[in-house]
This record gives C-alpha cells, structure tokens and sequence, in this order.
C-alpha cells in the first residue's frame, strides 16, 4: 500500500498540530499569536499530510503566504525535520507559487537566512534570483549576534 500525500488549506484548527513544526524548524519560530494572524484575509497557506494505509494522517509540511495587489510574498514554510531531503520542501514551494499565479501575482518576494544554503538552493532551483541583503536582520540561531538576510524574488 501506498501513502497518500494530500495538501489542504490551514485554518486556526490546525496551529497545535503546526507549532511543533514550526519549533523545531526555526531558532526564533513564531508564536501561536502570530500564526492566527496569518490566517485568512490577505493570507494563505497549506498543510502538507500523508495518510499512511490505515492510520490517521501525518502533517509533515506547510506553507504560509500573503498576497497584496498583484505580489506574493512567503512568509513561512517548514518541513518536519523528519521528514526533510525527501522533496517536500519543493512540492510545497511549487504548490506555493501555483496558488499565487492563481490568485494573479506577477511577483513573489522570500527572505531567508544567509546561512540556510539548503533552502536557498530550493529558492534558486525554482528560479528565484538575490535582490539584495538585509544586514543583520535575524537573530543568530546561536544565541549571540545577528544574521543577514537575503531577499529574493520571483517574476511568474
């Protein structure tokens, strides 16, 4: 038997199932107020699940995104370290952009930490291109200083 992977939108049901994910993803993850925030309106994301044969589903993914005018911009994805190097990063990001080209975006914009090369090559392999720098501008997973970071873009 075979795992169906499944993706479905993110309503305020999910953010418990969401939150480890989120911890164990990022040095600095957000909090259970601001992923609320992030849901509805000018906003929009998606959970990633695997049903394996005869048991509940698995959240292993999502995405979080935001849309004004005719830009998109991705605020937040995860994968479950668990589960990472396995192409659920990339099926979440091109899940990402085909939702903002429906919803007419004709730019995304990323921001990612300069040391996080595995999701810059993500970024870079679906053709996003560094548009500048923000100096500083993430506290560093070490617990002292400041790390750049780097803004990209995607014109669809």
């Amino acid at each position: 038997m075979t795992n169906l992977l499944k993706l479905t939108p993110i309503t305020t049901d999910d953010i418990t199932q969401l939150m480890p994910i989120e911890n164990a993803c990022h040095s600095h993850p957000w909090t259970e107020k601001t992923f609320s925030s992030c849901i509805g309106g000018r906003y929009f994301g998606q959970k990633l699940s695997e049903t394996p044969a005869e048991t509940t589903s698995k959240i292993i993914g999502f995405y979080v995104g935001e849309f004004v005018v005719d830009e998109a911009t991705l605020m937040d994805i995860c994968v479950d370290p668990t589960e990472q190097g396995k192409g659920f990063g990339k099926k979440l990001l091109h899940h990402f952009i085909d939702q903002a080209k429906a919803k007419g975006a004709v730019k995304i914009w990323l921001e990612v930490r300069a040391k996080n090369i595995s999701a810059q090559m993500l970024y870079m392999n679906a053709g996003f291109i560094e548009i500048s720098r923000r100096t500083g501008y993430y506290p560093s997973s070490k617990g002292f200083g400041y790390e750049d970071a780097i803004v990209m873009s995607l014109k669809l």
